[in-house]
């Protein structure tokens, strides 16, 4: 069946109907997603190895057009959590130039994925797999923000995760007690901040002061972020503690946009990439489409279109490394920030652009001032709510299988790296599953009429399950000539290519003894397979 192009943006639904008040919920939503993403972008970036202007710019550019282009009313764009890992070793083991030639390489393959309507297919990733990497990649974003959170003197961090151990018990004798101070204190803040304000809210409303209690519900909503953010930035600046901060690394951050400029490009540096373009592609249609997910479910709004969704992350991440940006995808906590904050349509993604456009335009030097620790103490934060750590200790409830994926999985991205965690992951789920099928299939022997030799067959009879005929075939062998064999398929559900040559096989077993061999009660699909295959001409009579 030919391949329909369809590229419908959501927001070109989400603005029929649209009004003046729906405008302002999405307007005052996308500021206040546009307000928490700066600390976030500028993290990403730089536990990424990259500049903080490389993650602004990239949630600025790739969240525009994410909302512009996107299957979701309320999905955020822009650099996540998830990439640092990969990105960090990307650029450890093929440098900037490279990266961004990969990212714009993912996004090829990720609006390809799209275009052939491969969105649901993410849907098929067992969900230990993703939980395995997950916390993987979790543990990793903190490890790679101890040097900072404790102040070391380390010019350059390994990408590997031992070999990071290592490199920070090397150099623990530079430890700095005021930036181990200030992460401390940002990711205890962070911890503490909404239960602070909802604790807060209770009391006042046992207190019936409706006055505070509205005060409470405000502050409640100012992001966490920002206040640590800001309040220790200023407290480190006040005070002159001697830590290092994002001017002291990275100098200026340009107020402009960045200019427009083509990686150098050849077919050689392509294939070398391959490996960290699929696994950029692959990451980052399983991150976005999982939090598309998450967004139906917590705003209520009509469901995502995967493929639409899948086509414009491919967009922006092959527009992005032209100016200088990294890998991007949707956002969980931005995109559920953006719902509680009333966000409806597309338009607040819009609005979440700008804002941070606008706060990177005017006031990019108050960003120089920000220790390092205290984004390590946000990155902290970060990762703790990643990692869904509850279940390790709930690994007893579930099938072995299961936790095979998850535990190694986990220890595979640890260990390794996520390409080769997904890659094993998902071939141990396809090994499990077919073993799970094959034990499915089964093969009752009864007695026929007349002496024959009569079997019903169970199941699915497709290339995990093909030896359960063996027996018949053994039987065949050593009965007596001109044998009658009956295969009763009434519960017989799916036949693969391989089970068919399986009966081929068992046909000319019976045939070399003068025999005969005849099927039953075949349902539709084995059916056609055996008419299309021509074996029905092959037996000469079928039920």
């Amino acid at each position: 069946m030919p391949i329909s192009f369809a590229f419908r943006p959501r927001i070109a639904d989400a603005l029929r109907g649209y009004d003046r008040e729906r405008f302002l919920r999405d307007l005052g939503a996308g500021a206040t997603v546009g307000i928490v993403a700066l600390p976030l972008a500028m993290a990403f970036a730089i536990a990424s190895g990259l500049t903080p202007q490389a993650g602004l710019w990239t949630a600025i550019i790739a969240g525009l057009l994410i909302a512009l282009l996107g299957g979701s009313h309320v999905q955020i764009g822009g650099p996540a959590g998830a990439f640092i890992v990969i990105v960090y070793g990307i650029v450890e083991r093929y440098g900037v130039a490279n990266l961004l030639i990969a990212t714009a390489g993912a996004g090829v393959l990720l609006f390809a994925m799209g275009l052939l309507r491969l969105g649901r297919l993410v849907r098929y990733v067992p969900v230990s797999i993703v939980i395995g990497f997950t916390n993987g990649i979790a543990l990793l974003i903190a490890a790679s923000q101890i040097k900072d959170w404790l102040g070391l003197d380390i010019d350059k961090m390994p990408a590997d995760f031992f070999a990071q151990l290592r490199t920070i018990g090397a150099n623990i004798g530079s430890f700095n007690p005021y930036a181990f101070g200030l992460g401390t204190a940002c990711f205890v803040g962070l911890m503490l901040w909404p239960r602070l304000w909802a604790a807060r809210a209770r009391l006042q409303g046992s207190l019936d002061l409706p006055g505070l209690q509205r005060a409470s519900e405000v502050g409640a909503r100012i992001p966490g972020p920002i206040v640590a953010l800001v309040t220790l930035t200023a407290l480190a600046s006040f005070l002159q503690f001697p830590v290092e901060t994002i001017g002291s690394r990275f100098g200026d951050i340009p107020r402009g946009m960045p200019a427009f400029a083509l990686p150098e490009f050849s077919w050689e540096t392509v294939k070398m990439l391959f490996s960290p373009m699929l696994t950029i592609a692959a990451l980052g249609a399983i991150e976005s489409l999982l939090c598309a997910r998450v967004a139906d479910q917590v705003s209520g709004l009509p469901r995502h279109d995967p493929n639409q969704e899948l086509m414009a992350q491919g967009v922006a991440n092959f527009v992005v490394p032209f100016f200088g940006g990294m890998p991007a995808t949707g956002t969980i906590a931005r995109t559920v920030t953006n719902v509680r904050a009333g966000g409806t349509t597309p338009v607040a993604g819009v609005a979440h652009a700008i804002t941070l456009a606008l706060i990177v335009l005017l006031a990019a030097p108050l960003a120089l001032l920000v220790p390092l620790s205290v984004l390590a103490g946000i990155l902290f934060f970060v990762a703790w709510n990643m990692g869904e750590w509850r279940e390790f200790a709930h690994l007893r409830r579930h099938p072995n299988d299961y936790r095979l994926k998850l535990l190694g999985t986990f220890a595979l991205t640890v260990v390794f790296d996520l390409t080769v965690a997904v890659q094993v992951g998902l071939l141990a789920a396809c090994l499990l599953f077919i073993h799970k099928m094959s034990s499915l299939f089964g093969v009752e022997r009864s007695d026929g009429e007349n002496g024959a030799m009569r079997f019903s067959l169970y199941g699915s009879l497709f290339f995990g399950a093909t030896a359960k005929i063996d027996p018949i075939l053994d039987e065949v062998e050593r009965g007596p000539e001109q044998p009658q064999v009956v295969l009763d398929a009434l519960h017989l559900v799916h036949l693969d290519s391989s089970g068919l040559d399986t009966l081929r096989q068992l046909l000319k077993a019976v045939q070399q003894k003068g025999g005969t061999l005849r099927l039953e009660n075949l349902h539709e699909q084995p059916r056609e397979l055996i008419e299309h295959a021509g074996f029905a001409e092959e037996l000469g009579v079928t039920g």
